[in-house]
């Protein structure tokens, strides 16, 4: 089944809040506040917030952002030419059905469309051992440990010339 991403919008609100609040989606981001009623109201030209859709059914988050540029500066201060990159499915029963690795195929081609970037970065908890093995088999190497507020994180990075590769080999 092919996955489409569309823009998020205000009327993705109580889905993103329903979603927000699935024990899955708690777990893997506990601490952060999306303030979506706000957020979908807004389009800064350093991020993008998209749903994924499987035929038009929502199944998953995705937002992209130029962490350089990011408002709130969560990244601290980083070179030019980077993407982070967060994604969730919204419900449990759609895990381990290949969608989370469909969406990220689809937002790392997005990101690297753009011939300047150079890598993408993604911070899963520390303790969230599922997604560092999903981040390193889509090419994703561990950087470094790092706090973010409450939250231990891996920092994990794909770098445009691994991701070439990636795509040569498969």
């Amino acid at each position: 089944m092919a996955i489409n991403l569309r823009p998020a919008t205000a009327a993705d609100l109580d889905l993103l809040q329903y979603w927000d609040e699935q024990p899955h989606v708690v777990n893997s981001d506990p601490n952060d506040d999306w303030g979506w009623e706000v957020e979908l109201n807004r389009s800064p030209d350093w991020r993008e917030q998209l749903i994924a859709e499987i035929d038009s059914r929502p199944i998953g988050f995705i937002q992209i952002i130029d962490p350089a540029r990011e408002e709130s500066h969560y990244w601290g201060d980083l070179a030019e030419n980077l993407r982070a990159i967060d994604i969730w499915i919204g419900e449990e029963t759609d895990l381990g059905k290949g969608y989370g690795s469909q969406m990220m195929h689809l937002a790392i081609a997005r990101c690297f469309a753009n011939p300047l970037v150079a890598a993408i970065l993604v911070d899963p908890l520390s303790s969230n051992t599922r997604a560092h093995r999903f981040y390193q088999r889509l090419g994703f190497q561990f950087v470094e440990c790092r706090r973010f507020g409450e939250d231990e994180c891996f920092v994990y990075q794909l770098l445009r010339a691994d991701w070439c590769h990636w795509l040569e080999s498969d």
